[in-house]
C-alpha cells in the first residue's frame, strides 16, 4: 500500500522519533511511504492548500497560534477521508476530536507498539474507503471517486477527467495525473488512461467502454490490456 504521512509538531525531536516509528511500521508491513513534517499547523494548511493529497495526519495538539484541534477542523471542512491521530501530553482536548472524527489520541510519550496498531487500523480504513481524484481547475476544487473515472484524456497541458454523467479538467500532465490513481487504470495510448473496470470490449484499435464510447489504444496493446483485465478481475 502506497501511503502519504504528515507529522504536525512544533518540536523537532518529537517530529524526527515520529518519524523513525511510522519509517519502521511501514517497512515491517511492506507499505511504500512518503512523510512529511512540518513545525507548526500553519505551515502545514499552507502546504495543504496546493497539494490536499495525504492519507494519515499526525497531529501534535499544543502548538502555537493554531493547535492541532483547529487545524484539523479546518481540514474535515473539505476532507472526510484523511485518518487523524491525535498526539498530546494532555487529555483535556479528547471530547474535541470527536467533532472531527479523530481516529485515536495517543498520550505523550508515545510508544511504537501503540502507535503501530493505529496505523495498523487507519490503513485498514483506508483500504476500505473510496479512494478520489482532487481535481483543481478556475478556483473550484471537486473530490472524484476513482471508481466513477472512466477514462482520462491528456490535452495540452491538461488532463480531462471523463465519468459517466460528467467531465472535469485539471492543469496536470498525464504522468503526474497517472500517479494519483490506482491499479484499475491503464495507460492504453500516449493521451489516454483507461480505468479497466469500465472496459466491455477489446478491438485492435480501441477500448469499448460500458456506455459504448470508444477509447483509442496503441498498436499491439489490446493483448497486454486483456492479460491486465483477467489480473485483475
Amino acid at each position: 500500500m502506497t501511503l502519504r504521512i504528515a507529522i504536525c509538531d512544533d518540536e523537532q525531536k518529537q517530529i524526527e522519533y515520529l518519524t523513525v516509528l511510522v519509517s519502521s511500521w511501514g517497512s515491517q508491513n511492506g507499505h511504500t511511504i512518503t512523510i512529511d513534517s512540518f513545525p507548526s499547523a500553519e505551515a502545514f494548511l499552507f502546504d495543504y492548500a496546493e497539494d490536499q493529497n495525504r492519507d494519515i495526519l499526525l497531529l501534535d495538539i499544543e502548538m502555537g497560534a493554531m493547535n492541532g484541534v483547529e487545524l484539523a477542523k479546518t481540514i474535515r471542512q473539505t476532507n472526510d477521508a484523511v485518518q487523524i491521530v491525535f498526539i498530546t501530553g494532555f487529555p483535556d482536548f479528547i471530547a474535541e476530536g470527536y467533532e472531527v472524527s479523530a481516529l485515536h489520541y495517543l498520550m505523550k510519550p508515545v510508544s511504537e507498539e501503540k502507535l503501530h496498531a493505529i496505523l495498523d487500523k487507519a490503513a485498514a480504513n483506508l483500504n476500505k474507503a473510496e479512494k478520489r481524484l482532487r481535481v483543481a481547475f478556475d478556483r473550484q476544487v471537486d473530490y472524484v471517486p476513482l471508481s466513477r473515472i472512466t477514462h482520462v484524456e491528456a490535452q495540452k497541458q491538461y488532463v480531462v477527467i471523463y465519468t459517466e454523467a460528467e467531465t472535469y479538467r485539471m492543469k496536470s500532465s498525464l504522468a503526474e495525473a497517472e500517479k494519483l490513481l490506482d491499479e484499475y487504470f491503464f495507460k492504453c495510448q500516449r493521451s489516454f488512461i483507461v480505468n479497466l473496470r469500465y472496459v466491455k470490449r477489446i478491438k485492435g484499435d480501441c477500448v469499448v467502454l460500458k456506455n459504448e464510447e470508444e477509447v483509442p489504444i496503441s498498436r499491439g496493446m489490446a493483448e497486454k490490456i486483456g492479460k491486465e483485465i483477467i489480473r485483475l478481475f
